[in-house]
């Protein structure tokens, strides 16, 4: 038998190299894809917003249960940071307007719940909790935010619908809403 130490060095290097070059293109793959489906942002003349969730900037309870503020405190979160890219501070106003591209959509206008009934939660990390029902918001603004020169402020969000609601059986009521971060 004849072997040739050189032919087959070559071909291993070749099945590495291929094997190395097919994890590179895997990894590099994978994780955009990962990053694409979990950071949804947009920019205005001064911030960054990133949304931390699949869904973005979108909210939606379809399935309504009544709960206590302690019980809908800990319910699903929506999490976005707000990044000032001035060497100024900047004042904006976080908004939570009513979805109405996804209501449209739906065709669910006649199905979505009193505003009254809906509560929100939103907490910035450093500050305390601060709960509202939809109703009692002025202008649709959650908070207004000074935020300075080159700062990261991450919040989360929560809402949930209120214990003091009767429902029907087999109600259809739902909500759609938007969060939005507004330069002033």
């Amino acid at each position: 038998m004849y072997y040739n130490r050189r032919k087959e060095l070559i071909k291993s290097a070749f099945i590495i190299g291929f094997i190395l070059l097919i994890a590179i293109v895997s990894t590099y793959y994978i994780y955009y894809k990962f990053n694409d489906n979990v950071n949804i942002d947009y920019n205005s003349k001064s911030l960054d917003i990133t949304f931390h969730e699949k869904s973005g900037a979108n909210i939606s309870i379809t399935k309504l249960t009544p709960v206590t503020d302690s019980v809908g405190l800990s319910s699903k979160q929506y999490s976005f940071t707000v990044k000032n890219n001035l060497t100024e501070p900047v004042k904006y106003d976080i908004i939570l307007k009513d979805d109405i591209n996804k209501i449209i959509e739906d065709d669910c206008g006649e199905y979505l719940i009193d505003k009254e009934y809906v509560k929100i939660a939103i907490k910035e990390e450093k500050s305390s909790t601060k709960i509202y029902s939809l109703k009692e918001l002025e202008n649709d603004i959650l908070d207004t935010v000074k935020i300075n020169a080159l700062e990261e402020k991450n919040y989360t969000v929560r809402v949930w619908v209120s214990k003091d609601i009767s429902l029907p059986q087999g109600s259809n009521l739902h909500y759609h809403g938007k969060i939005k971060v507004l330069e002033r």
